[in-house]
């Protein structure tokens, strides 16, 4: 039996790899100076059609539980947020500063870096309206990628602005309720043939070409030029492009996305601005903006530039038990290496020596220890380091202190 369509098992040397991100994420949280959160997988589905409409529903893992509640796995974790900090907002000074880790489920088509789980890196700032929170928001996910050792050469930050757009239109003379079309079309317009954008934008407004020459513009404009400006140096990692909105409708100000140089994959991340969005799902009118990045888009462009270390497992020692009348002796060393914090194996059942120093080195052991009886009688052990193969007695009483050499 195979697991669904879009979900992934993970094994021992895939749950490395993603241990490793999400160390990686969980550090750069921490340097930046974000707390971690969590919220429930399942929620009310109203929860998410509150933000995003009922066009959601088709995109999500939903049913009806036996309490007769229509409910939902996330696709995101913003609302969770959102609800979270309408609850409790009063309770923490602002601004917030808060990330978490979460499992994200969306029933979609799959494809390269589309799956229909994945693990996303979200960082949010709550509480605080000033191009500054943009900017650091920006500065932590470019830094997060550098950590990985990325670098310019590998991705890009294209940055944009709902407002500027927003005033544009306006300036066209678009109605305020017909904006939102516009976006759709702007979003899509590298993913579909530009005449099908045309068309689009000519359902809502004849000025077809100022739109697509104002999508071209590479103008900084107000806020955008103030958070560019808060970046310093790390403003070389951004380029301005107004073909960015991002195609949810609760964003308000500065969006971006971070896209790999070469064009092969999905976004690796995004995020912007929504200052709406706690009014409507938790009713406190707070300025707000955030980030996702997820896992699936980032193993695979590490994976292409080769920037995934070698994870194997490695285990500290592997406790040979040569004579099976010191096997009461072995396990109550066994039990004090593991209370000094060494990890620890060894055959739970008689075994020959040979047999045990062969799963010693297919368990990937530094050492092995062997329990005899003639060193035993003098208080030691005999201990083999597996790479070089030499072999050393040590004093019970200074082998926890070897071990860790």
């Amino acid at each position: 039996m195979q697991p669904l369509p879009g979900f992934r098992d993970f094994y021992p040397e895939t749950l490395a790899v993603r241990r490793y991100i999400f160390g990686k994420w969980r550090e750069m949280a921490r340097r930046y100076g974000f707390r971690e959160y969590d919220g429930p997988p399942l929620e009310p589905l109203e929860l998410f059609t509150l933000k995003s409409g009922d066009e959601i529903v088709g995109q999500l893992f939903n049913f009806v539980d036996k309490g007769e509640r229509a409910v939902a796995l996330r696709p995101e974790m913003t609302p969770t947020l959102a609800r979270m900090v309408g609850a409790r907002q009063r309770d923490y000074k602002k601004p917030l500063k808060w990330f978490a880790i979460p499992q994200l489920f969306r029933y979609e088509k799959q494809q390269r870096g589309r799956l229909r789980e994945h693990f996303q890196f979200n960082a949010d700032i709550l509480g605080e309206a000033d191009p500054a929170a943009d900017a650091e928001l920006v500065a932590l996910a470019i830094d997060t990628l550098r950590s990985f050792g990325l670098t310019q050469e590998d991705f890009v930050v294209r940055v944009s602005d709902r407002r500027a757009w927003q005033r544009y239109l306006e300036s066209l003379g678009v109605p305020a309720d017909q904006q939102y079309a516009v976006f759709q079309a702007v979003d899509k317009m590298e993913r579909e043939p530009l005449e099908k954008t045309r068309s689009k934008i000519a359902a809502v407004t004849p000025k077809v070409d100022d739109i697509l020459a104002f999508a071209d513009a590479k103008e900084t404009k107000d806020e955008l030029r103030s958070m560019l400006s808060a970046l310093g140096e790390l403003a070389s990692f951004c380029e301005v492009d107004y073909k960015i909105v991002r195609g949810l409708a609760y964003y308000t100000g500065i969006v971006w996305e971070i896209h790999d140089r070469k064009g092969e994959l999905r976004a690796i991340a995004g995020g912007g601005r929504y200052d709406n969005l706690l009014k409507l799902v938790g009713g406190v009118d707070m300025p707000a903006l955030g980030f996702g990045m997820g896992d699936v888009v980032l193993g695979e462009l590490l994976k292409d530039r080769h920037l995934l270390p070698k994870l194997d497992w490695q285990l500290d020692c592997y406790v040979v038990i040569a004579e099976e009348t010191l096997r009461a002796a072995a396990l109550a060393l066994i039990h004090r290496l593991r209370d000094a914090g060494i990890s620890v194996d060894y055959a739970l059942t008689p075994a020959k020596v040979g047999k045990q120093f062969q799963n010693a080195a297919a368990l990937g052991a530094r050492f092995a220890v062997v329990v005899g009886p003639q060193e035993w009688s003098v208080g030691e052990v005999r201990v083999k380091k597996l790479a070089t193969a030499m072999e050393t007695p040590v004093k019970l009483t200074e082998l926890t202190a070897y071990l860790k050499t």
